[in-house]
């Protein structure tokens, strides 16, 4: 006996898998569909297991400049699930004391800027919860992750600040702060285990996320390629784009890869693993009383950092080696006038001890990578990525110096060569998704890197709103720099307008945020009609004076009102309108 029954047009298969199964199945014995019936059932498709329990709220705050708080909390999301909760993040700049106030389980990531500072978009919520104004906190369960660097005395300043104020209105802490340094990713995640499960109900499941059958969970949003896993690139062209007889160094580089999975968007930052110049290596090793053991020598050169002068590695020195006569450890004052422009050669040079390789190696921290802005659309140049590099280089007590990564990018990569690089999202520096809104591209010296990618994108998308440019660097005959592109772009109509201004081509020296003065009538007619403004460059420097005189502009029509420019800053910053990327 035959089946006659055909699967009807409406059944969830292709037309072809439909055919094939009406030519197949009439053809089939009882014995036959009775030992496929089995088949399928033990080919059931994995079904999720959901627990009945409600799941507790939780709220994960950070606070971040480049990135790395906001990652983590990411990444706290994606576990919190399993824990009984049901978590939700916040960015400081989102966030406010009133929010605060009604979380019941709250996880606080948070980096430390420059000497002690908030990251910008975090400083209101920042001054918030240290006014006398912040709301109690009774019966807020918290735990705090201060991310900072070692070489700078406020090491994760703004956690511990945040972890006391928490305390001291009244919250109760169920996990200690920790306070990482660059190397967090690893101690970072087991501290995230431990305060979730501290904070899951008690009733809930160890895990709730089983699932039945042997089937492999990917995590779609998980970067491929990280500092902890990078990828292998070329390098296809190194040009140093100064003239003759500059005072700069700029290095052009193009990266090459085939990884079909190496993407990046305009605005992220592509990660480079620097390597230790060898004779620095050479003269670390020798002070220490190594000698020039070829192992050592490359662990050295790979995987520590052999630079950084930090008042931890000193008093770890000091314990190690029971020396009494390094009187700069008398306070923090006086290790910072010894470690002014000082790196570890020189301690080691004046403190002189037989180390062992393995004492060394204890008292370095892990070689951090370096972060560049991108300088190019990957839809312009398909598996490859540009970026700006200056060349570091100084001279201090006596030595010559040399900045780590832009000296291996620079002075010992060749093209040929490859050097291992990751993406490193930034998702507060970004393309207006309206792309008919204006922009307006602020940078000097490197912190033009961005915006060249910014216009390669907008050229490939066919963006049809006008864009601006403000650029500043020393001398207009050596420091243009991609100045052939621009001059291109403005003929095509790619670029609108472009104001440059170079400090030293004039007695009276010249930045580019007086040029925004000069231009700011039509500055703040931008913006009215709806103009997203972008900033990158040093913080200390030309970044934090661009803002000032942003406010100033926008102040000046309100009777100079500084404050009121300052709000309308802020409500620009919140809609997404003004984005920084500072170093």
């Amino acid at each position: 006996m035959t089946v006659a029954l055909l699967l009807p047009k409406n059944a969830p298969f292709s037309a072809e898998q439909i055919s094939t199964l009406n030519k197949v199945m009439p053809q089939t014995t009882p014995l036959q569909r009775s030992w496929l019936a089995g088949f399928l059932a033990g080919f059931e498709a994995p079904q999720l297991v959901v627990a009945d329990r409600p799941r507790a709220p939780l709220t994960l705050f950070y606070g971040t400049e480049g990135g790395n708080a906001e990652d983590l909390a990411i990444k706290a999301k994606k576990l919190a699930h399993k824990h009984g909760l049901d978590a939700r993040i916040m960015d400081m700049a989102d966030a406010d004391m009133d929010l605060l106030a009604k979380a019941k389980n709250l996880i606080i990531y948070v980096a430390t800027w420059g000497e002690g500072e908030p990251p910008s978009r975090a400083a209101d919520f920042y001054h918030a919860l240290m006014s006398d104004a912040a709301p109690r906190l009774d019966g807020v369960r918290f735990a705090v992750l201060a991310l900072g660097d070692t070489s700078y005395a406020q090491f994760c300043a703004i956690g511990k600040a945040i972890d006391a104020r928490l305390e001291e209105l009244g919250a109760s802490r169920v996990a200690d702060r920790v306070d990482l340094d660059l190397d967090f990713a690893q101690p970072a995640a087991e501290w995230t285990e431990g305060a979730l499960t501290k904070l899951a109900p008690v009733n809930s499941l160890s895990s709730s996320a089983e699932f039945k059958g042997s089937v492999q969970v990917v995590d779609q949003d998980t970067p491929l390629y990280t500092a902890e896993d990078p990828l292998d690139a070329e390098i296809t062209t190194l040009i140093n784009l100064n003239g003759t007889g500059s005072t700069r160094e700029t290095w052009h580089i193009e990266l090459a890869s085939d990884a079909p999975d190496f993407i990046y968007m305009p605005g992220d930052a592509i990660g480079i693993m620097p390597e230790n110049d060898p004779e620095l290596v050479a003269a670390v090793a020798a002070a220490a009383g190594l000698g020039s053991q070829a192992e050592v020598l490359q662990k050295l050169r790979l995987s520590y950092d052999v630079t950084t002068l930090s008042r931890p590695l000193v008093e770890a020195y000091t314990k190690l080696t029971g020396r009494t006569d390094m009187a700069m450890l008398s306070d923090k004052e006086a290790f910072a006038r010894f470690a002014a422009d000082r790196q570890l050669i020189d301690f080691l040079q004046a403190f002189p001890e037989k180390l062992s390789a393995e004492q060394l190696f204890g008292l370095l921290r892990p070689l951090p990578s370096r972060l560049y802005s991108v300088a190019s659309s990957q839809k312009a140049h398909p598996g490859e990525a540009h970026l700006l590099v200056g060349a570091v280089r100084w001279n201090s007590h006596g030595k010559a110096r040399k900045g780590v990564a832009s000296s291996h990018l620079g002075d010992r990569s060749g093209v040929g060569n490859t050097v291992k690089i990751y993406v490193k999202p930034n998702r507060h520096f970004r393309l207006p998704v309206d792309d008919t809104r204006p922009i307006i591209l602020i940078g000097a010296g490197t912190g033009i890197a961005p915006y060249r990618a910014f216009v390669e994108e907008r050229i490939e998308t066919e963006a049809k709103g006008p864009s601006w440019l403000f650029f500043g660097e020393r001398n207009y005959k050596y420091d243009f720099l991609y100045q052939l592109e621009w001059q291109d772009y403005l003929a095509s109509g790619a670029l609108t307008r472009i104001d440059v201004t170079f400090s030293r081509d004039q007695p009276e020296k010249i930045y580019v945020q007086q040029c925004l003065w000069q231009r700011r009538a039509e500055i703040r007619e931008w913006i009215e009609e709806g103009a997203h403004l972008y900033v990158c460059g040093d913080e200390n420097g030309m970044a934090r004076d661009v803002d000032q005189m942003l406010v100033k502009i926008l102040a000046e029509p309100l009777n100079g009102d500084e404050q009121v420019g300052r709000t309308k800053l802020k409500e620009l910053t919140k809609a997404g309108r003004y984005q920084r990327d500072v170093y």
